[in-house]
């Protein structure tokens, strides 16, 4: 197989630094490797890998290949990829295939390479590689044993595949997983998000008024810590019960048009397309900023923005700005892509390492299961959630009580 596909392998030794500052971070991972290290659960095998390509992504590649794997990655944005780590990456012996920036054309031959690999197990992200495998790539099918996924937006599309009976292996559906969604959508994104937006803009949240569009897990999280930075919280929802729980949370739920011409900030939070459009951006203030923090670039309508421009440009790294005919000027945040991880470093190393740990698991749960599992989306097993969650709070140095025997009796017991 082709070697890797790096932008500049001088990098490395910035992205070394990267990977060993995130891994001291990462107690559960750090676990999960001393423990693939001496079972060598991925013996032989070959995992594909797609997710956003920055330090901690990198120290979950070289922990699967402590279990035995070869490995062979792909970046699952274009401008989410770090070269340096991409380089420090490839040089401990993990096929790489991305750069920061690639173009459309670049970011499938990327995706191509990993599969020319031949995986037997896939980690995904927004299923790109699973759909690829089931469109253009179809030879692979008998291959591949089963797949996890990361994202929301990519269990839509699997769900979607299972509806529609052309699944045609076992997708372990990680982000679904408690460890994932109540801390890495909430906590995570919540962070991650605004970490992104002030590194690009330098502009103060305190005092300002933000308009979150979507009230799921990351939407949630997304609006609380709008409001921690001082901001005041607009909700815009279609869900009547999240929009009931965003009300008694203690933010204002409106339709997006009211809110348009509110907002200071807009962040997108659905994993839907076009939920900012051209209705909305008319009513916009001038200097409004807008961001995305769904997987796909398709929230904010760029092509209605660029029909209602008559100039655009870029006015610092990652804000272009679009002035419109009557002089009102709207920023978009890193091409509306992932704000988080487009202009930012994405999630903190401490919630990755429950996502990641949750990924390790997974996968080796798939190894060992998955040509006896159905070729549907599955849950992750409780006893990996619990098992995550235990080591995350043992790195932490936190104890927990236990149920006695009697408690544990009790609770199967249906007579008082």
């Amino acid at each position: 197989m082709a070697s890797s596909m790096v932008r500049n392998p001088s990098l490395a030794p910035g992205g070394r630094l990267k990977i060993e500052w995130v891994s001291q971070h990462m107690p559960v991972l750090a676990e999960v490797r001393r423990q693939f290290e001496r079972e060598l659960p991925f013996s032989g095998l070959t995992v594909g890998v797609c997710l956003h390509l920055e330090a901690k992504t990198a120290y979950l590649a070289q922990v699967i290949r402590a279990g035995g794997a070869r490995v062979a990655v792909a970046g699952s944005n274009p401008l989410s990829t770090q070269d340096d780590v991409a380089a420090a990456l490839a040089e401990s012996g993990v096929l790489v295939y991305s750069w920061h920036d690639a173009t459309p054309e670049e970011y499938h031959g990327f995706l191509h390479r990993v599969l020319d690999s031949e995986p037997d197990l896939i980690i995904d992200d927004g299923a790109d590689l699973v759909t690829l495998i089931h469109t253009e790539r179809q030879e692979l099918l008998g291959r591949v044993r089963g797949a996890c996924e990361e994202t929301t937006t990519g269990i839509h599309r699997l769900r979607a595949m299972e509806a529609q009976g052309v699944l045609g292996f076992p997708v372990v559906a990680v982000n679904d997983a408690y460890c994932k969604h109540l801390f890495d959508n909430r906590y995570g994104t919540g962070q991650a998000t605004w970490d992104g937006i002030m590194r690009a803009t330098n502009l103060v949240v305190a005092g300002k008024t933000a308009v979150v569009v979507g009230y799921g897990w990351c939407g949630k999280g997304v609006a609380m810590r709008a409001r921690g930075l001082g901001a005041r919280v607009i909700v815009c929802e279609v869900d009547p019960v999240y929009a009931i729980e965003a009300i008694m949370d203690g933010f204002q739920v409106m339709p997006l048009r009211e809110a348009a011409p509110m907002g200071d900030f807009f962040v997108t939070v659905t994993g839907n397309r076009d939920v900012i459009r051209r209705e909305h951006f008319q009513l916009m203030k001038d200097g409004a900023i807008l961001a995305n923090a769904g997987h796909f670039d398709v929230e904010i309508s760029k092509p209605d923005l660029t029909d209602l421009a008559v100039s655009r440009r870029v006015v610092r790294p990652g804000v272009e700005e679009y002035r419109l005919a009557d002089g009102r000027r709207l920023h978009l945040l890193a091409e509306g892509r992932l704000v988080n991880l487009a202009a930012a470093d994405g999630h903190p190393a401490e919630i990755m390492d429950l996502s990641f740990g949750l990924q390790a698991l997974a996968l080796r749960y798939v190894c060992e299961h998955g040509r006896d599992l159905e070729n549907r989306v599955i849950r992750v097993p409780r006893e990996i959630d619990e098992r995550v969650a235990r080591l995350w709070l043992r790195g932490w140095g936190v104890s927990i009580d236990s149920l006695t025997v009697e408690q544990e009796e009790y609770l199967r017991s249906w007579r008082l």
